[in-house]
């Protein structure tokens, strides 16, 4: 039987499970497919850090039942084992280390009949808007391999868009949805907090900021994966409920008209390019000719004091993982990364009267947020605040970095975070990326939405945020721009 990459990248998720439920073709024949393509790619994009082609042939060979029955799947390296399987991180230490269990949401996979052959790449414990860990090296754009294919689930990104699956396992704590939806041209929903369970291991991801998701390139993949993965498990911390009907039907028809508050100023106050401003403008014409109301609005965020906030409890958590890995591995502080590293001294020097401050001051963005909302059903912004950026051009500089280690090896972790090494580390990370994190923190459902391209082809995303349960209006929405404008034909000239 089998079938060509042509006519396999043709189909989306949805598709190709039809086309094996009506016995035109087989698991095992997609499933040769994609890793062939795999193999094509990745000397370009370098996606795939681990492959479990021997498990997923014979998943392939035996009976599958569920929606996705048959469909090929990648899972990020990071939050989403499989029991007996590496996970590693993005980190040298953890690499070859197995899990014990599988997460409940790749289980949720597995039961819908995903044949799953390969892990994709992540930076090191998620913790940057970009792929390009030391243990294995960075992961690169399809639509240009120079640039970056952002992060965290940058691997994911990019075989997406590379044509290797339809769809993958992402996860989003500050933006890893929707950072490598923009860049790569693709869509990305982050669910609420608590739509999709995070455990066994964990009741939720950073204090539920951090949730698990996809990646794909239709929106009624990322709806009917939704599906398959919302739900309360019997570890989660509370239950969040249901709609109504399934998600996979609020992208049938378009949503009633929205009023949307639009801004594409940098909550940070840096710039934005003129290709992020102009996506955004570009999609606010779009909205209005669908009889949507646009207008120039932001929720009163002190964006700043957010971000301050964010990397507060992001560095505490970094420094957890940290030694986590080491309790788990006995590996030393010194095999992990220096940016880690750094991110590490920050967090155990952080009071938790400081942790616990930054932590309560969320309710203070919340509330902000919250008010917005009262007043508009989404808000709309670029999702990045300039196009895909080169590869290792947000690396910290070199006599940054030597002035770093230095510091690590006398253990001034508490001098560390007040110089202004690390205050230019944050600006320079977070400046092209400003608009993402207020949805973590929140706890509100995002998407991005690949509607914009610069003149030289490279994608630019939008993002919209909605309020808490508001997964089927930013689906439906998605649902009705994908029509009126589609996007999933486009491939890059890989």
């Amino acid at each position: 039987m089998g079938i060509g990459w042509e006519d396999y990248r043709r189909h989306d998720a949805v598709g190709l499970a039809g086309l094996v439920a009506a016995g035109e073709v087989s698991a095992a024949d997609l499933l040769e497919a994609a890793m062939a393509r795999a193999d094509a790619v990745e000397p370009a994009i370098n996606a795939i850090r681990y492959r479990m082609t021997d498990l997923a042939r014979a998943r392939a060979r035996g009976p599958l039942s569920g929606p996705f029955a048959g469909v090929p799947f990648l899972v990020k390296d990071l939050s989403q084992h499989i029991a007996g399987v590496p996970t590693g991180c993005g980190s040298r230490p953890l690499a070859g280390h197995p899990r014990a269990e599988t997460s409940t949401v790749v289980r949720r996979w597995l039961d819908a009949g995903l044949v799953v052959f390969g892990r994709t790449a992540t930076p090191e414990f998620g913790a940057r808007a970009v792929t390009e860990p030391v243990a294995g090296g960075p992961t690169r754009n399809p639509w240009d391999p120079s640039r970056t294919p952002g992060g965290s689930s940058g691997g994911s990104a990019a075989a997406v868009a590379a044509g290797v699956v339809p769809a993958a396992g992402a996860s989003d704590g500050g933006g890893s949805i929707r950072i490598p939806a923009a860049a790569c041209g693709l869509f990305g929903l982050k669910p609420g907090r608590g739509v999709v369970p995070s455990g066994p291991e964990v009741a939720e991801g950073f204090h539920g900021a951090a949730v698990q998701g996809v990646l794909s390139r239709t929106v009624r993949d990322s709806a009917a994966l939704l599906d398959v993965m919302a739900g309360p498990a019997p570890e989660s911390p509370y239950h969040v409920q249901r709609p109504d009907r399934p998600y996979a039907d609020a992208v049938r028809d378009d949503p009633a008209p929205l009023r949307i508050g639009l801004t594409a100023a940098s909550p940070l106050g840096g710039a934005v390019d003129p290709q992020a401003v102009a996506a955004a403008t570009d999609a606010a014409e779009l909205l209005t000719s669908l009889g949507h109301v646009v207008e120039e609005s932001a929720p009163a965020v002190d964006g700043r004091a957010l971000a301050t906030d964010f990397l507060t409890t992001w560095f505490a958590m970094v420094a957890a993982q940290v030694e986590g890995a080491m309790a788990l591995t006995g590996c030393g502080e010194e095999e992990f990364e220096t940016e880690t590293r750094v991110m590490a001294a920050i967090g155990r020097a952080t009071p938790a009267s400081a942790y616990l401050g930054a932590l309560g001051r969320w309710q203070v963005h919340t509330r902000a947020l919250a008010e917005f909302h009262e007043r508009y059903d989404l808000l709309l912004t670029p999702t990045l605040a300039r196009p895909p950026w080169p590869i290792g051009e947000l690396d910290l500089a070199g006599p940054m970095k030597l002035a770093a280690k230095g510091l690590l090896s006398a253990r001034a972790g508490a001098l560390l975070g007040r110089l202004n090494l690390i205050e230019g580390m944050v600006d320079a990370n977070f400046a092209p990326v400003p608009f993402t994190q207020l949805a973590n923190l929140t706890g509100r459902p995002a998407s991005s939405v690949p509607l914009y391209r610069t003149p030289d082809g490279l994608p630019v995303g939008v993002q919209f945020v909605g309020r808490p349960g508001a997964e089927p209006q930013l689906l439906a929405l998605a649902a009705q721009l994908e029509r009126a404008r589609p996007w999933a034909h486009r491939q890059p000239g890989l």
